[in-house]
């Protein structure tokens, strides 16, 4: 028996570590793909761009890991079964789950492995990864630019709606906060578009701006001034703007101030940072309650006389529509209109803070997600190598063709059904906890269908048969040809 073990294993490890290794270079070729025009012409020495992709690696394990365990174990079984070494394996009183037993124990070392990578590796990885490209685009300030967001960049804070052009330097949609040296941003430059353009210094980066206009608050001594908020404002159809880059391009690669990531936070963290972001949200929406409750003025009236619901209401609407014939139609009419105003004002209110609210709550959800996705993505490997391995010994083809594809197939299955279900958590349409899990819930009754119809010899679908009017087709068809 412990011959087989030994065989099975050593079949599987071989595939395993091969397709690992296969699927990480490929991996990485696309990163490098993607961030080539970052890393390209910027005097970045060899040790900073093997630092980039050692640092960005352990980010595409949960990819790279489920994949492989798929693919090994299909591949393996399905090895074992065309070869007619898994039928001579059951012959001898060998069932199916006992034959995988060497691999369960494997996998389930495997998870603990998951586990570590996703609880410390990738936190650590993705707080040196960041740093690195924060670093990374000093070199380069249009790289610090980030479509949508306000980015730093000296003392200004721009944003921009757009980036595109060959460089990506051209700009739509800019608006600049201008910092002075007490950080108050007393300039505001709003422009419809604006280019970057490289000057005959390194230390100089022009921003060259077109319609758009410019505002500045005028500080004043004056208390009176002061409320009245004296500002100057000024339209342009071109404006011109020079960035200083010395500071730039004294670029220490070494340093890492950068730390206020969910990504980058372990099980522990995360539990602290949910619980502290849970904590001040409910502080909030409890004072938005009172402040809200306090401008309807609805706490200004006092009712000291008890009645029955029914009078109350019927006095309510009599006093009232007394009350406001009391006034000239001129006046009742204002009256409404106000009312209608402040009712105006009031939703705009609500509406404003409902989407402060949706943000909150969507970053408390982020942090849920990544905690649960920590313990998921431990148990990936089992769950899979459980649909895998008896999928293999089903469809009793080995080699690399038709597993690859089945494998392909269920992986997309799953990734697609993952992404789905974390987007809605992230939402807060779903439970955090489920978007995390339901991948695996659904994998995991399905691998156990499969060990019972592979233990019992019973085929999902014959290939020869589903496969044999396609061969059939095709032989005609080069018969007539040939002929």
């Amino acid at each position: 028996m412990k011959i087989i073990d030994k065989y099975i294993l050593t079949s599987y490890l071989k595939i395993f570590f091969s397709f690992f290794m296969i699927l990480m270079f490929i991996f990485i070729i696309q990163i490098i793909w993607v961030f080539i025009d970052d890393l390209a012409g910027k005097e970045v020495d060899f040790d900073i761009i093997f630092k980039f992709l050692l640092y960005y690696s352990p980010k595409l394990l949960p990819l790279v890991l489920p994949l492989t365990v798929l693919l090994a174990s299909i591949m393996t079984f399905g090895n074992l079964s065309e070869n007619y070494e898994l039928a001579a394996i059951k012959s001898s009183g060998i069932s199916l789950f006992k034959s995988m037993r060497s691999l369960i124990v494997f996998n389930l070392l495997l998870c603990l492995g998951m586990f570590f990578i996703a609880n410390t590796l990738i936190p650590y990885a993705e707080f040196k990864s960041y740093n690195l490209r924060k670093n990374l685009a000093k070199l380069k300030p249009a790289l610090a630019i980030t479509e949508g967001v306000f980015n730093d960049i000296n003392t200004m804070n721009i944003k921009v709606a757009e980036k595109f052009g060959p460089d990506n330097n051209l700009l739509r949609d800019v608006i600049i906060h201008m910092n002075n040296y007490n950080s108050k941003n007393l300039i505001v430059i709003k422009a419809e578009e604006g280019k970057l353009i490289n000057s005959n210094s390194d230390e100089i980066l022009q921003l060259v701006l077109k319609n758009g206009n410019r505002y500045e608050e005028i500080q004043s001594q004056k208390p009176s001034d002061k409320q009245v908020k004296p500002h100057t404002y000024v339209s342009f159809e071109k404006y011109i703007m020079n960035i200083d880059l010395r500071d730039f391009n004294q670029v220490d690669f070494g340093e890492e101030k950068y730390n206020n990531t969910y990504r980058m936070q372990n099980i522990s963290q995360l539990k602290y940072s949910i619980d502290s972001l849970s904590k001040k949200l409910e502080f909030r929406y409890a004072n938005f309650g009172k402040s809200f409750y306090t401008r309807t003025g609805i706490s200004n009236f006092k009712r000291n006389v008890r009645m029955d619901k029914k009078d109350f209401y019927k006095n309510l609407y009599s006093n009232y529509k007394t009350h406001l014939s009391d006034y000239p139609k001129d006046i009742q009419i204002s009256i409404v209109n106000s009312s209608l105003n402040n009712l105006s004002s009031q939703k705009q209110v609500l509406s404003n803070q409902k989407n402060t609210f949706f943000i909150k709550e969507k970053i408390i959800n982020l942090h849920k997600s990544n905690l649960f996705d920590k313990y998921a993505f431990a148990l990936t490997s089992i769950i899979l190598f459980f649909v895998g391995a008896p999928l293999g010994a089903l469809i009793r083809k080995g080699g690399f063709g038709l597993p690859m594809v089945v494998s392909l197939i269920l992986f997309l299955a799953y990734n697609f059904i993952g992404t789905f279900t974390r987007n809605a958590a992230e939402d807060g349409s779903i439970d955090a906890m489920l978007g995390s899990w339901v991948p695996n819930i659904i994998m995991l009754p399905l691998g156990i269908y499969l060990i019972w119809r592979a233990s019992a010899d019973k085929v999902i679908f014959n290939l020869d048969n589903l496969l044999n009017p396609f061969r059939v087709f095709f032989n005609k068809i080069f018969s007539r040809i040939k002929a």
